[in-house]
């Protein structure tokens, strides 16, 4: 197999059309290459500029899971802590995780944070939403983001055997256009997830409740005390 190693994104595009697969930190496509066999070509990013940013409103494709620190938001900084152990964040990267993996640990945090990603594909990049970053998996180059006011990020532990652990993600954001501001929740139950907004400009109680009236006030009984008291934690800070 040839790992190709482009050091611009009009180079990765080129490797793209000549058939080359993306690859990360190739912690889970290995295992599949080595169960149907090895592509002629893969492509990594690690070189191109653009997938390796980090900073307070963007984060690259090709950073290693281990190196996203406190120049990020709180939600991202900690889902990305909470993934595998620290031999599986040394070597796997954000783009992997969000669009290689089932489990997709960093994606709620993404999602509170109305992320946009940056994506490639043979024809060049271009700029997309989670939706369809998740629906199509084209090859992510980075994320942008605002800085919300405050962040926070719960992941319960793991159960040998068992399903993926809950993951609750939350954010409180500028709300475009006006002077309020908009809470996000986003759940990781099982391999779901969901994530669903509603107006802060009150205080705690009616949050909850009005976050109480959509999908995630539908969650287990369990799963709703955690959404709430990660909720209440991040609201106590904006207060």
């Amino acid at each position: 197999m040839l790992l190709r190693l482009p050091t611009s994104v009009s180079e990765a595009q080129r490797c793209l059309s000549e058939g080359a697969i993306p690859v990360g930190g190739a912690t889970l496509q290995w295992a599949v290459w080595q169960r149907d066999g090895f592509p002629e070509q893969a492509m990594s990013l690690r070189e191109v500029p653009e997938a390796n940013l980090l900073a307070a409103e963007e984060l690259g494709a090709a950073v290693l899971l281990s190196q996203v620190d406190d120049r990020v938001p709180e939600v991202l900084r900690r889902a990305a802590s909470r993934v595998g152990t620290g031999a599986v964040r040394r070597a796997a990267t954000v783009g992997g995780n969000i669009v290689g993996s089932t489990l997709r640990c960093l994606l709620p945090a993404a999602l509170v944070l109305d992320a946009r990603a940056t994506v490639l594909d043979a024809e060049g990049p271009y700029e997309t939403d989670l939706s369809e970053l998740t629906a199509k998996r084209p090859v992510l180059l980075n994320l942008r983001w605002r800085t919300p006011l405050a962040s926070g990020h719960r992941k319960l532990p793991d159960e040998p055997g068992g399903a993926p652990p809950l993951v609750v993600a939350v954010a409180v954001t500028e709300a475009d256009g006006t002077d309020g501001h908009v809470l996000r929740v986003a759940v990781r139950d099982g391999y779901d997830v969901l994530c669903e907004s509603v107006e802060y400009d009150t205080g705690t109680g009616p949050v909850l409740d009005a976050l109480a009236r959509t999908p995630i006030g539908a969650l287990p009984a369990g799963a709703w005390d955690v959404v709430r008291e990660e909720v209440t934690a991040v609201l106590d800070r904006v207060a």
